[in-house]
């Protein structure tokens, strides 16, 4: 048990932030307030410190190391564009020496999904960076992707998906595929002999049309506008994730199927014409129109440096430091679906926790001097633990 004295807690929850101590014990956050007892406790001095919940990436590949040559690839199946019975949990090592980098930029917890070769990849897990017990959540979302990956991966086999046209029709055949079974399996009741056969992909597709978990999509500019379509044609709950040109679609992107918008990483454009529309502006048009907006890093395949830096061009382009702070913290965890665990400081949340010289989203010198996961210090600045 130890007891973080004197720092402003950004709490990301109600009580907003505050000047207060906080108590973790057994891995939890057990008690937030002014001066609390530190008997029988360790003492942590945060005096001229920020306090913040430890950052949630909302798209992520870590992992599953994404190099170049085949045996480097454990999150992207590149071999049908259509693989939903994939789960992005048997291709993560959590040995994998990312996982000690990530730390280093305050990321706790990362949402880790199949790569955006094909239309519908896999099921996505939220995975923790350190700690005895990682896995968070299995499934948190239904991976897929439109637009130029799964186009510059077929294509040249001269295989659908070649066209946008393609990729629309294999998602929309696709969860048309998953109605049917359905439909199928409440027929048969409770006779096995009329249930259609067991169909794994199919199985993974039913929580999203049930709405427990959404189809988290690779977009970009106007096929955002074609998943919304298809979001409301099945009466799913999508993600947008990468969203460069939100811009254009604040209004349209405003609307219930949209479970959130995980804007990024914006050290690209990788892809010129829709890739290259690098809207920082969109995370505070999206907040202020009450969408969930998050950023990503998309790690590794883009540096996992990228949170501190997206928030600070978002504060630039005008957009509240605490709000910023919302889209690693809060909202994202919102739109990972493991906000009742993390995102913010709230008592009976995991402990994970950043202390920081100053705060982040404002001040381009700060430093991130101690990670703490499920209660656990993983790293201290200065220090080899």
């Amino acid at each position: 048990m130890y007891v973080i004295q004197n720092g402003t807690l950004y709490t990301m929850d109600g009580q907003g932030v505050i000047q207060a101590d906080l108590r973790v014990d057994n891995g939890k956050i057990t008690e937030i307030g002014p001066n609390l007892s530190t008997e029988g406790a360790q003492v942590i001095d945060a005096a001229g410190k920020c306090v913040t919940p430890g950052f949630v990436d909302a798209h992520s590949h870590v992992g599953g190391i994404m190099g170049s040559g085949p045996n480097q690839e454990d999150l992207n199946e590149i071999t049908n564009p259509l693989t939903p019975e994939l789960d992005a949990y048997y291709g993560i090592n959590p040995r994998d020496e990312i996982f000690d980098t990530v730390i280093r930029q305050g990321i706790t917890t990362s949402c880790v999904a199949p790569g955006s070769a094909n239309v519908v990849c896999g099921w996505v897990v939220a995975y923790k960076s350190a700690g005895k017990d990682r896995l968070v959540r299995r499934p948190v979302a239904m991976k897929a992707a439109m637009g130029i990956n799964p186009k510059g991966c077929y294509s040249p086999r001269n295989q659908a998906p070649m066209t946008r046209m393609a990729i629309a029709n294999i998602m929309r055949t696709y969860l048309r595929n998953v109605k049917e079974y359905m439909q199928k399996k409440a027929d048969a009741g409770d006779d096995p002999a009329k249930l259609p056969p067991y169909d794994l992909g199919l199985e993974h597709g039913i929580p999203v049309l049930e709405k427990k978990i959404p189809l988290k999509v690779h977009s970009y500019m106007h096929d955002m506008m074609t998943l919304l379509e298809i979001a409301k044609e099945f009466d799913i709950l999508v993600t947008v994730d990468h969203a460069q040109g939100a811009s254009d679609f604040l209004e349209e992107l405003n609307d219930p199927h949209i479970h959130g918008v995980i804007f990024g990483p914006t050290c690209e454009p990788l892809f010129p014409g829709e890739g290259g529309k690098l809207d920082y502006e969109c995370c505070k048009g999206l907040d202020d129109e009450g969408v969930s907006v998050a950023v990503m890093t998309d790690g590794p395949v883009t540096t996992v440096n990228m949170l501190l830096f997206e928030m600070g061009e978002c504060v630039r382009r005008g957009m509240d430091p605490v709000r910023a702070l919302a889209m690693v913290t809060s909202n994202a965890a919102k739109i990972v679906g493991v906000s009742d665990r993390v995102g913010s400081l709230t008592v009976g949340k995991d402990a994970d926790i950043l202390i920081w010289s100053k705060m982040p989203t404002v001040a381009t010198d700060a430093i991130l001097e101690q990670v703490i996961i499920d209660g656990e210090t993983v790293y201290r600045e200065g220090s080899a633990s």
